[in-house]
């Protein structure tokens, strides 16, 4: 079978480690030829080009600026993907009949790449929902559906019922996630909308007592507290003034230590608070390489996951993963419409409480120091192997083709 992956993930090779190329591994291990569209930004000052490895052909898509850049430069580039792609689809893969195109959002703007394939191969049609744009957007203040702004969201939100239209199928990441685009979307057939959930390679990233010292003793991470980290975006959707209202509710806590690792557009306000408040238990850190952060997270006490409580869509972070993977509990302070929550606290592997609710974190931090860690973080990786493994994905999938 001919598999064709698009995406805005920039990546030149299927070794790397993340929940797309994880899952190609799965259809390259099991026979398939795989084709990806991985688009390289402007800045890069990279030229289009086809890079292929065996049953691997990555083509390189040279586009305009979508990361990084003012709103207009990123607004006309993320319009101009569907034109780019379906070019570069006549330009490259001309010869090739493909029997299935997958695609994650976001962006929402695959569109017409996606049914020029759908046409022309008689191709089955994959998405992957991991964004629920533009009501996301909405949630947050960043859209809004009235006004000048009002336009932006009806053109976005027609982009996003046309791509739900042209898709056979519709992965969504959790039961609340079905439900949710099946209730607002009434126009689809339900039965085609089935739950595909984050998943990896599973690779078992946790570490002994002697390693976990010396990675504690690597990054200055205290060796006799109980650590909690946080990796990842630092963003409006994470809620960051809500993670400092609880990292300086526990500044007199001394038998932990929170980890705060990543950038984002909101780093400045934790930098800002740690250089105000100088907190001696809290740390702050930029992204790390994703190999280097695997191990450091294997060396912690337990991840934490924050979502704003204002989302009404049911977001359902991937970070949750590179957590069950160092084999450590999960503490998720999110809005109630996600189901995170009840994910972890019925997998027996952690705590949740609403984001809005700092006495809740408190007697959640309290109840972890109290808890066998090592137990807890044994049933995660447990529950990862079960549900989460890219081989199930795969399967998912490919149950539609059998």
């Amino acid at each position: 079978m001919n598999v064709l992956f698009l995406t805005l993930l920039d990546f030149d090779t299927l070794n790397q480690n993340n929940i797309y190329t994880d899952l190609l591994r799965e259809f390259i291990k099991n026979g398939h030829n795989v084709f990806v569209i991985s688009p390289v930004e402007r800045r890069a000052k990279r030229k289009t080009e086809l890079i292929k490895d065996g049953k691997v052909s990555i083509l390189k898509l040279r586009i305009g600026n979508t990361q990084k850049t003012n709103i207009i430069e990123k607004g006309i580039s993320t319009i101009s993907i569907e034109p780019q792609f379906v070019r570069g689809i006549k330009s490259y893969f001309s010869n090739v009949k493909f029997d299935l195109v997958m695609y994650s959002t976001p962006p929402i703007t695959f569109c017409r790449a996606v049914e020029y394939v759908k046409k022309r191969d008689i191709a089955k049609t994959y998405l992957l929902l991991k964004d629920i744009f533009p009501q996301n957007a909405v949630d947050i203040g960043m859209m809004s559906k009235s006004g000048l702004n009002g336009l932006l969201y009806k053109f976005f939100r027609q982009k996003e019922k046309k791509l739900f239209a042209v898709s056979d199928y519709i992965g969504c990441m959790s039961q609340a996630n079905v439900d949710y685009v099946v209730k607002h979307n009434p126009e689809i057939n339900p039965e085609k909308v089935e739950i595909f959930p984050n998943s990896v390679e599973v690779t078992d990233m946790s570490v002994d007592e002697k390693t976990r010292d010396e990675i504690r003793r690597k990054y200055d991470i205290p060796l006799d507290k109980k650590v909690f980290v946080y990796g990842g975006n630092l963003g409006k959707p994470q809620g960051i003034d809500f993670m400092i209202k609880c990292l300086k509710s526990q500044e007199k806590n001394e038998e932990v230590c929170f980890l705060i690792v990543g950038d984002g557009t909101e780093y400045g306000k934790i930098e800002a608070y740690i250089e105000n408040d100088n907190p001696s238990n809290v740390k702050l850190m930029k992204r790390l390489p994703k190999e280097d952060y695997d191990k450091m997270v294997g060396a912690c006490d337990v991840g934490m996951i924050f979502l704003d409580h204002r989302f009404t869509i049911p977001n359902f972070p991937s970070r949750l993963l590179a957590y069950m993977q160092a084999g450590i509990p999960v503490l998720a302070c999110t809005d109630p419409n996600t189901d995170i929550g009840k994910v972890i606290v019925d997998g027996d592997f952690g705590w949740w409480c609403e984001s809005n609710d700092l006495k809740a974190f408190h007697e959640k931090i309290k109840k972890a120091c109290r808890s066998d860690l090592e137990d807890m973080g044994a049933k995660s990786f447990k529950y990862l192997e079960v549900n989460y493994s890219a081989e199930k994905s795969y399967g998912i999938i490919l149950k539609h083709f059998v």
